[in-house]
């Protein structure tokens, strides 16, 4: 028999049963129903194909349910500073002769950071020291006056104009005297301002002078970090900055590093939001702190508002989300109503679509109120074909993933039973008793014809025209 021939029949043997198959697929659908004719309501887990008992079944990678520590936590970015930054400016105006300290270096209370030059105020000092003695002698001579002028009015041997004259010089004098002191107390103060001294113990943080520069009253010299501690402020909207309170605890983390890098409390917050920004202000001091803290570093600040040590906890990623269009008739507007579910596995065959109440969220992991208890499975891979009371197999590592993904164990193939030449030959065999021994113009017939054909019409023509070359028909 020719190929020609032996395709014409084959095909018309496929035709046949595929009818055949057709009309049995239409009179199982017409039947399964009661004697009034409907679908028995005991269908979910049977049907043809379906996704229940019957159907097919999903490989599906599960999780116990556990008990797990959660937090509702604000997250925002800060900068560390000292507590106190004190800005040193110089008392007096003149040149600067010498600067002691720099950048980065740490001072202590009283410690001279800058000389400026002292000579004009050196000058002034003496010469109110002088006007002081001046004053000391009048005031002796003019006391010494005043009294001698009181003895004689007693004795009615001067007028009362000469004794009211030495009252009145002896009372200038003691003003000119007063006016003295003062000057010398200030000259002195001016002197001693010459040198710039440190009113605290910290670090120089800001230098805005060299030497040379003349230092004007009024600007600031040096800025000094004090080390008594550090704080960050943050700026949080306004719902994260009502939900924060005061004595709230606070880990810190340094923007490049993974691992906790200090820890704080919430000490002061605004009361007020700000009108341009609509932030509020969160000051929050470190109590803790590891050797990548220091002034100027951002950090990560994360405040726990809420915080439930044993909550049931499920990943974010198990969650199945239904969102139904509700529309509102007294409004008239359209709302998004989101309900969300997991699937819970059923003795490891089959699952059931629970639905679920949320809690507070932390990260990928979120808290169920209601729906789940501990040591219930969840599908937690594997869930997007699943309908409620769908079969399942629960399979983990290389048996979870797709073929594409899987490892293929060579193995010793050499060495086994029917392997190395022989499992060859037999190989070659199978190719003979295949397609090998066909020409290029039955070929070319065998594509023509399957051309038209459905996917099932030419596997079951492949099928059978490989069984007879096989055969040698």
């Amino acid at each position: 028999m020719s190929y020609t021939s032996l395709i014409n029949k084959y095909t018309d043997v496929i035709k046949l049963n595929l009818t055949a198959l057709t009309l049995a697929l239409l009179i199982t659908g017409c039947g399964g129903g009661n004697e009034n004719g409907n679908r028995t309501q005991n269908s979910r887990f049977s049907g043809f194909g379906g996704s229940g008992f019957g159907g097919r079944t999903t490989s599906v990678e599960t999780l116990p349910v556990t008990r797990q520590p959660i937090a509702d936590q604000v997250r925002s970015f800060g900068t560390v500073k000292a507590q106190d930054i004190v800005a040193i400016t110089p008392q007096v105006s003149n040149r600067i002769t010498k600067l002691y300290v720099d950048l980065g270096d740490t001072v202590r209370q009283g410690q001279i950071l800058a000389k400026i030059f002292d000579a004009t105020f050196k000058d002034q000092l003496n010469q109110a020291k002088a006007q002081l003695a001046q004053s000391k002698i009048a005031i002796q001579r003019d006391s010494t006056q005043f009294a001698r002028q009181k003895k004689l009015l007693e004795s009615s041997a001067v007028s009362q104009a000469e004794y009211d004259n030495a009252f009145a010089t002896y009372q200038n004098s003691l003003s000119q005297y007063q006016s003295a002191v003062a000057s010398v107390t200030q000259a002195q103060e001016n002197f001693n301002n010459t040198e710039v001294r440190s009113p605290v113990r910290g670090v120089v943080v800001s230098r805005t002078g060299a030497e040379g520069d003349v230092a004007g009253a009024g600007q600031a010299l040096f800025e000094i970090a004090n080390l008594v501690g550090y704080e960050t402020r943050i700026y949080l909207p306004v719902q994260d900055w009502k939900a924060v309170k005061i004595g709230q605890p606070v880990n810190l983390r340094v923007s490049n590093e993974g691992e906790q890098s200090a820890k704080g409390v919430v000490s002061r917050k605004s009361p007020q939001l700000d009108a341009t920004t609509g932030l509020g202000e969160i000051v929050i001091t470190l109590t803790e702190i590891g050797s990548s803290i220091y002034p100027g570093v951002l950090t990560e600040n994360v405040i726990d508002i809420v915080n439930k040590p044993r909550a049931i906890v499920v990943p974010r990623g198990a969650l199945v989300e239904k969102v139904e269009t509700v529309i509102e008739p007294e409004s008239n507007t359209i709302q998004l109503d989101r309900t969300y579910s997991v699937f819970v596995s059923q003795g490891d065959s089959a699952v059931e679509l629970r639905q679920l109440e949320l809690g507070i969220e932390q990260g990928d992991k979120i808290e169920v109120v209601s729906g789940l208890q501990p040591g219930e499975s969840i599908v937690i891979t594997g869930q997007q074909g699943l309908q409620d009371g769908s079969r399942i197999r629960v399979a983990s590592g290389s048996n979870f993933q797709a073929p594409e993904g899987q490892t293929v164990d060579r193995g010793n193939r050499g060495n086994r039973p029917g392997g190395g030449q022989a499992a060859q030959q037999a190989g070659n065999r199978q190719r003979r008793g295949g397609f090998g021994n066909m020409s290029e113009e039955d070929r070319a017939k065998l594509r023509q014809r399957m051309q038209n054909m459905s996917q099932e019409e030419r596997r079951a023509l492949m099928d059978s025209v490989r069984t007879a070359n096989a055969s040698g028909n």
